[in-house]
């Protein structure tokens, strides 16, 4: 067995909350891959507070940019493994299908980065009401570190 705790660095880009239908659009917070060779964008949806639909839906987009503030584009397919994204970045929809039903249990998915920009963020689309939310975090593994001193590592006790 290896360690994987010491060649990855987990961050929020999408804190968790239970997301309804304001705002339609929540940008995460810009992830910078200086350092890393990879990077992997995890949707945590926790179970729907609303029933899913073709007209009350969630929609998980992946953006990349050369700046952390601002030039934020949609990732294209070339650009990304595991997966097939939209146009407009969307690689996962949450709308009570298959593949994208958190039903009562909930659902975690993921999408590979393979683009050539420094920094990443996941974005959050909300269509219809959502007057219950459903729980919602994005998080972005960065893994393959080029330095192994760049991880931050928390010491657990046992």
């Amino acid at each position: 067995m290896y360690d994987l705790a010491n060649k990855t660095s987990v961050q929020l880009t999408y804190a968790a909350k239970v997301t309804t239908n304001s705002p339609t659009e929540a940008n995460g917070t810009a992830i910078d891959l200086q350092g890393y060779e990879s990077a992997t964008l995890v949707a945590n949806v926790g179970a729907e507070g609303d029933t899913l639909s073709g007209s009350v839906f969630f929609e998980i987009a992946l953006q990349h940019s050369d700046a952390s503030g601002s030039g934020f584009t949609d990732v294209t397919q070339s650009e990304i493994t595991n997966g097939t994204i939209a146009a407009n970045g969307v690689w996962l929809k949450l709308d009570g299908t298959t593949g994208g039903d958190p039903d009562t249990t909930g659902l975690v998915a993921q999408v590979g980065y393979i683009g050539g920009k420094r920094y990443i963020r996941g974005q959050i689309n909300v269509t219809g009401t959502h007057s219950n939310g459903t729980p919602i975090s994005l998080t972005v593994i960065k893994g393959d570190a080029r330095h192994t001193g760049n991880n931050t590592i928390t010491a657990h006790n046992v």
